[in-house]
């Protein structure tokens, strides 16, 4: 069972752009890409749909940080997030991130702020997301085995994220992380232009700029990419993949 947050199940917006109500097509979306929704009943179908909103967020907005109350479920309809821990001398460090069709339940079992050191949640681009308050979310979560098993799974599936990026951070040369990283965005993406500046992959991959730069010109060198502004061509993917065997 999740932890139940001591809050008034408040709702926080983007103070840009608001709160707005869901038309048939976020109804749809909804439907769609809620793994348990078939396995509620109509009063818990109606539940959801009376108390999901729909929430924009600007680029590099954060939407969780220590001062926050629980946001609730969030599921990502445009755009994608990034979930990062901070140290004390503002370095970031990657534990996951999420696209689009995807869902953040972190977000709303109030685990975060039982956590002694900072999680943050941003939005990596513009992002539309559909946020089901976590008071409705808690309360399906306790009466809906459907609902109680996808958070379990869920959560599983963001530790084991967590998990890989300890590891890789631990136990992988970093000319093997950026190359996996590198290889994650072409998939993820489906085109080897990456546009990332190297202050963003950085920040990713909790290192520095310099350590990045450095290692994207070694790339270069090998004749793996190539370097412009705020863009990164990766010519040979073949031997991209060969660094991470």
């Amino acid at each position: 069972m999740l932890i139940n947050c001591v809050s008034k199940y408040n709702i926080i917006y983007n103070t840009n752009w608001g709160d707005i109500m869901l038309n048939e097509i976020d109804l749809e979306y909804l439907e769609d890409n809620l793994p348990f929704w078939n396995n509620l009943d109509k009063s818990e179908k109606a539940l959801i749909k009376n108390n999901t909103t729909k929430v924009f967020y600007d680029k590099d907005e954060i939407l969780h940080s220590a001062e926050n109350e629980c946001l609730g479920l969030l599921l990502i309809k445009k755009g994608g997030l990034r979930v990062y821990i901070m140290s004390e001398d503002g370095r970031e460090v990657t534990l996951f991130r999420l696209s689009e069709g995807e869902t953040c339940v972190l977000s709303a079992s109030c685990i975060l702020n039982y956590i002694t050191f900072d999680v943050m949640i941003n939005s990596e681009t513009k992002t539309e997301v559909l946020q089901l308050n976590v008071g409705t979310f808690s309360q399906l979560n306790n009466q809906n085995i459907y609902v109680e098993n996808f958070a379990y799974k869920n959560t599983v599936e963001r530790f084991s994220d967590v998990m890989w990026a300890i590891e890789q951070i631990l136990f992988m040369s970093f000319d093997k992380r950026l190359a996996t990283f590198l290889i994650d965005e072409i998939a993820k993406n489906r085109t080897t232009d990456i546009s990332l500046t190297h202050e963003q992959i950085a920040k990713y991959l909790g290192s520095a700029r310099e350590v990045v730069s450095r290692m994207l010109k070694t790339f270069e060198s090998q004749g793996i990419l190539k370097l412009s502004r705020g863009l990164i061509r990766v010519t040979d993917k073949e031997k991209l993949k060969e660094m991470v065997i």
